[in-house]
């Protein structure tokens, strides 16, 4: 996982320029707001190249980012110094990640918690959440699930940009759960040259009976689920949910 978007941080927002941050934002400022989280000092995993962060932070919230990737953090970086925004940015695996505090919440999107492919690290993960989270403090979390995985399933993904081309081969583990893709970049060094970048990523495709049960191992409380970007209850051809769970005290050892 610490290796995970090394090559292509540096291509990270061309390539995903198609997904709509504002919706996404929208959509997750909503949630805060209905479970009255409001303002304060909100944490994100995997916050990548910074963009949902930098919109909460645009909303009013005190944002910290969280990701293993100095390459996504220093692209995360550069947008902070153009919106002026005071972000803390955190080089973490979330894994054993550590603050010198709690928050009001903390969240995670674009299906950064696929990453953690052992059960008993996203018990680990969820824990941490716990720990650093205020009193009755919100999690709220995507996940992709299988049905997004055998959608894809075996399948070569391809796109050509001006500045860079990728070639995405995907191939789903139906017994084991896990997705792997390998990405190889095509990067223009020079008008003549292209440097070929090639990094493989695995995610894992968890039920929400197994998000639930590590929530619960956790010491967490589930509040509830949501097919992605509605109100409504997943159902088995959801292929991203929303998870919003909440601290429910400190575990003691």
């Amino acid at each position: 996982m610490n290796n995970t978007y090394t090559c292509f941080s540096a291509f990270y927002d061309l390539f995903m320029d198609n997904i709509d941050y504002v919706q996404w934002g929208e959509y997750l400022l909503s949630l805060l707001k209905e479970y009255d989280i409001r303002s304060g000092l909100v944490l994100e995993l995997g916050c990548g190249t910074g963009n949902m962060t930098e919109f909460l932070a645009a909303k009013g919230y005190d944002m910290i980012g969280l990701d293993s990737s100095c390459d996504m953090l220093d692209a995360a970086m550069e947008k902070k110094s153009i919106s002026g925004h005071n972000i803390l940015y955190l080089n973490q695996d979330m894994r054993e990640f550590e603050l010198y505090g709690t928050v009001a919440a903390v969240v995670s999107i674009c299906d950064s918690l696929n990453y953690i492919t052992k059960y008993e690290e996203l018990v680990t993960v969820f824990k941490l959440v716990n720990n650093y989270l205020d009193p009755k403090g919100l999690f709220i979390f995507d996940m992709n699930m299988e049905a997004k995985f055998k959608t894809i399933n075996d399948a070569v993904i391809a796109e050509n940009r001006e500045e860079a081309s990728f070639i995405w081969e995907n191939t789903y583990y139906e017994a084991e759960h896990i997705n792997e893709y390998e990405l190889t970049i095509f990067a223009r060094c020079d008008d003549e040259k292209y440097e070929k970048l090639t990094e493989i990523h695995y995610e894992r495709a968890y039920s929400l009976e197994e998000i639930k049960a590590a929530l619960q191992e956790a010491g967490m409380t589930f509040v509830a689920s949501y097919n992605a970007f509605t109100r409504q209850p997943p159902d088995k051809n959801s292929e991203r949910i929303y998870i919003v769970a909440q601290e429910n005290g400190k575990q003691t050892a």
